[in-house]
């Protein structure tokens, strides 16, 4: 004879709480996460928020300082649904902002690394690059997007089946692991193209005989800009090394092995995307690569650059000013641009 207690299943609908028909292990995750390291993470996320928006607004670089800031802030809000997942692991709206939260922030990460491309091509040497400098971002931050969105679909459809919609269950997996994918060749195919393109720029502008012009020579020299290099290069393979782990996670499916062992998800999905937004807010291009703001001489040479048209010709009167200077000339002619002319964005 079979009684109620045989025929329940536990599940985020069934269970409210730790108890013995809703015991830990029958959670997706299959443990409590550690509260001290979530919290750490979040607090982490939101201070790499608040130094990326302020350096952002002090040195105007919008485009990619709300892109980095917004994922850093989803980044917190996940990490602050696992730390109430420490109290009570069948808490159910904290599981599914964390499953949304972590999945996407990553993303709108990312969109602020592809944004830097097109302004290092720009101001080191356009002829060297395979495509034109404007296409980078038109290019990657829509194929950026598109994996938001279908994480983003597959992440809400995962959250709405808990685990006794298995069908349902299955399929919000299989196209979170699609959109992952997709992310990792994107990731793929612009790292590919930025050391393609910073391995021609070392060719062309080290040596005894440099062949660029001493603008370019002198910024690739330039301690700072290195510097911004590194951090791009390290915030990009934390958040690769992400995307990776993240595919191995999931294929399992959900409540698989992989996912219920913390250390690895702390190492290589926490600390991993959280170094990478650390390195981003610590070593901010408006200090570190100034040619990214908005500031209008750096705007005025970046529109000629990006044009392939030559500069006024009132600066062949006024002499040739150093990169973020204005001569005399310059001012002249920026005074007669129409008053309605519209910034470009980042």
């Amino acid at each position: 004879m079979s009684t109620p207690q045989a025929a329940f299943r536990p599940s985020y609908d069934t269970c409210s709480v730790i108890t013995a028909l809703c015991p830990v292990k029958a959670t997706t995750l299959g443990y409590f996460p550690n509260q001290g390291v979530n919290i750490f993470v979040a607090i982490g996320f939101g201070i790499a928020a608040i130094v990326t928006l302020v350096f952002g607004v002090w040195k105007r670089t919008w485009g990619y300082s709300i892109a980095i800031a917004a994922g850093c802030i989803l980044e917190l809000a996940g990490y602050i649904g696992r730390a109430q997942l420490s109290a009570n692991p069948w808490n159910g709206s904290a599981f599914k902002t964390q499953i949304v939260a972590i999945i996407l922030g990553p993303t709108l990460i990312c969109i602020g690394l592809y944004l830097t491309l097109r302004h290092i091509v720009l101001a080191l040497d356009p002829s060297l690059s395979r495509i034109p400098p404007r296409a980078y971002p038109l290019i990657f931050v829509p194929a950026d997007v598109s994996c938001l969105v279908i994480q983003a679909i597959g992440g809400g459809i995962a959250a709405a089946a808990g685990r006794d919609k298995v069908d349902l269950l299955q399929n919000g997996n299989r196209t979170i692991i699609a959109g992952i994918v997709l992310q990792v060749v994107v990731l793929g195919v612009f790292g590919a193209l930025s050391a393609e393109y910073l391995l021609r720029v070392r060719r062309t502008l080290t040596g005894p005989n440099p062949s660029g012009n001493e603008d370019a020579v002198a910024l690739w020299a330039d301690r700072r800009f290195k510097t911004f290099l590194y951090a791009m290069a390290g915030a990009y393979a934390g958040l690769a090394i992400r995307c990776v782990y993240r595919i191995a996670e999931m294929a399992g499916g959900w409540g698989n092995h992989i996912m219920q062992d913390e250390p690895s998800f702390v190492v290589l999905e926490s600390f991993a995307v959280l170094i990478a937004s650390g390195l981003l807010a610590a070593f901010p291009p408006g200090v570190f690569f100034p040619h990214m703001s908005h500031s209008l001489a750096i705007k005025n040479s970046r529109r000629t650059a990006d044009t392939g048209s030559a500069p006024a010709t009132a600066t062949a009167t006024a002499g040739t000013a150093t990169p973020g200077q204005q001569t005399e000339g310059d001012s002249s002619s920026a005074n007669e641009k129409p008053a309605n002319e519209k910034p470009e964005a980042v």
